[in-house]
């Protein structure tokens, strides 16, 4: 079950509506804009702090000289990333990108941060010191990669897959679909519903629109990252991911613009 923590939202906060903002994004509208969402101001200060330290925030000055915080380069990297990701239909590659990798031992670390990200992005396990995506994913992974500075670690390849065994029955194998399948499923259960009340009541107010659709973001946003845009020929026939991606897609439509003007700058 998706829990909203307070760094979660912020990080979708920045992603959704921070950078319309001319600037660093004062904290006095973090605290108003996390606050409609749920958020206490003593959670919005420290989620801030621990962003700070892992470098996704920087501190600056708003117009009026008050504090503020604004995204760093990398975290403005990985949200455009993300845009693909999240708001896009992925363009589905008949081909897979293969990631070979050998980290030294004395070296391990890096060997678990490469695992962990790789992971994050998507890809599944083949074996020790394989694992695989579909190939739509070669661009992102490739910045990921440079920017942690793992590229002299790995080998990216790109392909088809010939056998041995059916290719469906692999990808059951490199990814847990049970997991995959849940996953949308619990975001079907919590925001499905809200669709229907959308579709059939009056139209929300700017901060409704605001507070449920960065909600439904803050949950949706995982879901391309866990599954990754396998070919649908691949999956099992009543896949629940297509009904959720189509539930996300008209809560975006229907919430961004009119919650942006709660969260105009």
């Amino acid at each position: 079950m998706v829990e909203h923590t307070p760094r979660s939202l912020i990080v979708t906060f920045y992603g959704a509506y921070g950078r319309a903002f001319e600037g660093p994004v004062p904290v006095s509208a973090l605290i108003r804009l996390l606050g409609a969402a749920g958020v206490d101001a003593p959670s919005v200060r420290s989620s801030v702090s621990r962003l700070k330290r892992r470098g996704f925030l920087l501190p600056g000055r708003a117009a009026d000289g008050s504090a503020a915080y604004e995204l760093s380069r990398e975290a403005r990297r990985l949200l455009e990333d993300g845009d693909r990701r999240i708001y896009g239909s992925p363009q589905r590659s008949p081909e897979w990108l293969v990631a070979v990798f050998s980290v030294p031992e004395q070296e391990r670390s890096k060997r678990h941060l490469l695992r962990s990200r790789l992971a994050r992005l998507g890809f599944g396990a083949v074996a020790p010191g394989v694992w695989i995506a579909p190939a739509q994913l070669s661009l992102e992974t490739g910045h990921t990669l440079e920017r942690l500075q793992l590229t002299p670690y790995v080998e990216l390849f790109r392909g088809a897959h010939l056998g041995f065994a059916p290719t469906a029955e692999a990808v059951a194998r490199w990814w847990d679909l049970t997991s995959l399948a849940k996953q949308h499923e619990e975001f079907l259960d919590l925001h499905e519903p809200a669709l229907r009340a959308l579709q059939s009541g009056p139209e929300p107010t700017a901060e409704e629109a605001y507070r449920g659709y960065l909600l439904a973001l803050d949950s949706w946003r995982r879901l391309p990252y866990a599954d990754p845009g396998l070919p649908r020929e691949l999956l099992p026939a009543d896949w629940p991911g297509d009904r959720a991606a189509a539930v996300f897609a008209e809560l975006h439509a229907r919430l961004r613009d009119r919650g942006a003007t709660f969260a105009r700058p």
